[in-house]
């Protein structure tokens, strides 16, 4: 039988896709699973069952929260917006004065928290990538008054020095009143540079000026606002509540993520020493550790890609009490595979065991906090992201 030439050209073109498709490789990680209905119920191993329900859907890459006195909860969106959810809704307008944002890759709108005196002076202050020239932008802490439909009176606090360096930003409020804030530096020597804000930790005035106390201040050649240095991506910042001692989580190339105990004028070792290796596989440094620098107090290898930091100190869930939580977005380098961790510690601090939560929602955490209502609240790092509230199942 005689085949139209076409028709066997459309065959043999068939042919090698079929055979092209065959040895592709496959992609690496869990196919990704959209987030359910819920609530789901997970047992766990000290606190037992509890419940994760879904409090709102339908932000675009949420990056962290904050609890209005009224009940509301402030959202930020990695792409520049400021979201607020009432009543377990979102509403659908965001709100205004959110500042030009640059929105590429790992950069955009970072963290938010409230001004101690909220209640009283109605100030916000969040962290971002502001657009410079050239190619050129630099991690930012602002504030602005919220109303009812937003923030006025913004205004930029501090910049750090213009750069192209990629990474988040997280904010606390210390015990003194100060502001501390990460600046991150993935890549380059930055992170041990004096003379850049990358990859440190700042501390400043709630007006944005710079304490005289800071261990840097009166040192030659050193950035008077450093606190801490040798930092890498730091996507997590809370302060311990029964101590005051300040925490950080910080990403590590590929493994070597870490929980950094932070003190003043400290070294961390990025890119220096590290417990990970690089993505290409080659460790980082010969030796995890050298004198000089600070230890990790906690370590994931793998890694578990941290993202957001929070003691609980609430009465909701008495077997955690003083545990440490800590989001995370994948596990061991594999797509799909985001969790809550779980660190116990006994009475001096001292790690004791570690529990991986949530595993079955398949959903990047990208923060964690805990509510005024004594819960969990998680947020998930999708492009149709969630708030979760984790309570005790009835």
């Amino acid at each position: 039988m005689n085949i139209p030439s076409a028709l066997k050209l459309g065959l043999t073109v068939i042919a090698i896709a079929i055979v092209a498709t065959a040895q592709a490789p496959q992609p690496i990680g869990i196919p990704h699973i959209g987030l359910g209905d819920g609530p789901f119920t997970f047992d766990t191993a000290e606190q037992h069952k509890i419940r994760v329900t879904v409090v709102a859907r339908g932000l675009v890459h949420p990056w962290s929260l904050a609890f209005l006195p009224d009940g509301g909860i402030l959202v930020t969106e990695r792409p520049g917006r400021l979201r607020i959810i009432r009543d377990g809704a979102l509403r659908p307008e965001p709100l205004a004065g959110i500042p030009s944002v640059r929105a590429v890759g790992t950069a955009g709108l970072f963290d938010i928290v409230l001004h101690p005196k909220f209640a009283e002076n109605r100030l916000v202050y969040f962290t971002y990538t502001k657009n410079g020239e050239n190619g050129k932008f630099a991690t930012t802490l602002a504030r602005g008054r919220l109303g009812d439909t937003g923030l006025t009176e913004v205004r930029d606090l501090f910049s750090a020095e213009w750069n192209n360096l990629n990474g988040g930003s997280r904010i606390a409020f210390g015990p003194d009143g100060s502001v501390y804030f990460t600046i991150s530096a993935t890549t380059g020597n930055a992170a041990q540079d004096p003379a850049s804000d990358y990859g440190k930790i700042l501390r400043l005035r709630d007006d944005g000026s710079i304490p005289d106390d800071n261990p840097y201040v009166h040192r030659a050649g050193y950035k008077p606002e450093i606190f801490s240095m040798g930092h890498r991506d730091q996507l997590g910042l809370t302060f311990r509540p029964s101590t005051n001692e300040l925490f950080s989580c910080e990403n590590g190339p590929n493994g070597g993520d870490k929980i950094n105990q932070i003190l003043p004028g400290r070294n961390y070792g990025w890119p220096l020493v590290s417990f990970g290796r690089t993505n290409p596989g080659p460790r980082v440094s010969d030796a995890p550790w050298k004198e000089g620098f600070e230890m990790p107090f906690v370590v994931w290898v793998p890694s578990i890609a941290p993202s957001g930091l929070t003691f609980y100190s609430g009465s909701r869930f008495p077997a955690w009490k003083g545990n440490l939580f800590v989001g995370g977005m994948k596990y061991g380098e594999l797509p799909g595979t985001g969790r809550l961790e779980r660190v116990v510690f006994n009475d001096k601090l001292e790690e004791i065991r570690r529990e991986s939560l949530v595993t079955d929602l398949k959903q990047r955490i990208r923060d964690v906090r805990q509510g005024p209502d004594g819960f969990l609240y998680l947020l998930t790092e999708e492009e149709d992201g969630a708030l979760l509230r984790i309570e005790p199942a009835p």
